[in-house]
């Protein structure tokens, strides 16, 4: 099988949908998809806002790299954090461009870059927590922090949207796509093609909200059916919900370990500052 074969296959749709799959409903495992949900949103609460309280350059970049060893243990699937990687070096190329176009130098760049770290640390940190958290697992934990059942429904039932998205868009192009012909030529840097992909995309909203808005309407009626507005109302259905919830010696390890790198961060800050300028 050749190169370009190989990377077709890769950037198929097929793969897209499969990744995303994967990642909603959290089938690579990890450390954070062992622990109880509680624990991994205040985890992530924990670290996504360390970097809002300092300006230190020594303390975000440390708070980078935590952020960095969390997605390496959480698993997270190339898809998404190719995503991270793509949006993180326009970013950098995008800060370099307004530095230079308006009389900046090097200090100014550094200045810039500070709150695309910070935002960087979240990304890291949500990439972590979400990939490792089922839409059942989520939905559990919101409800044991006492968040609204019709909300911590929504999330859940959002999450398990996606594979039908994904699936209705895979349908609709397919169908597009053997209606009409490609374009004979490509053009220069192919854009004959990114045309006809932008136009078969656009065609396609319509479609997918279409088919989406059925599929709504059918498990709202199969869900009244079943008394889900009942059991929303009734306490004895979040006690069965939440009954399997359990704290454990690797969720406290990992949140003290995590809260000691934190603070560990913090003090290298001080003993090494680097402020913006």
């Amino acid at each position: 099988m050749s190169v370009a074969r190989k990377q077709r296959d890769v950037l198929s749709v097929e793969w897209i949908k499969l990744e995303l799959i994967r990642t909603a409903y959290s089938t690579r495992g990890g450390l954070f998809a062992a622990m109880d949900p509680r624990a991994v949103l205040g985890w992530y609460l924990m670290l996504a806002l360390a970097p809002w309280f300092t300006h230190n350059l020594t303390t975000i970049g440390s708070l980078f790299f935590i952020g960095v060893l969390s997605v390496a243990f959480a698993r997270v699937g190339p898809l998404v954090l190719g995503l991270f990687v793509i949006g993180l070096g326009f970013e950098l190329i995008y800060l370099v461009l307004a530095a230079t176009v308006f009389g900046g130098d090097f200090m100014t760049f550094v200045a810039l870059t500070e709150v695309t770290a910070k935002i960087g640390v979240v990304s890291l940190a949500s990439l972590a927590a979400f990939v490792s958290l089922d839409p059942e697992k989520l939905s559990d934990a919101l409800l044991a922090l006492r968040c609204p059942p019709t909300i911590a429904f929504a999330v859940s039932y959002g999450y398990r949207m996606m594979p039908i998205l994904v699936e209705e868009f895979s349908t609709v192009m397919e169908g597009y796509r053997l209606r009409q012909l490609p374009p004979a030529k490509a053009g220069l840097l192919g854009w004959r093609h990114l045309a006809h992909w932008a136009t078969l995309v656009v065609k396609a909203f319509y479609p997918i909200f279409l088919n989406t808005a059925k599929s709504v309407r059918t498990t709202v009626e199969a869900l009244e059916a079943r008394g889900f507005t009942f059991a929303t109302i009734d306490k004895r259905g979040r006690r069965i919900r939440i009954a399997g919830l359990r704290y454990g010696w690797l969720d406290l390890a990992v949140v003290l370990a995590t809260a000691g790198l934190i603070a560990a961060s913090f003090a290298a800050g001080a003993q090494w500052p680097i402020h913006r300028v």
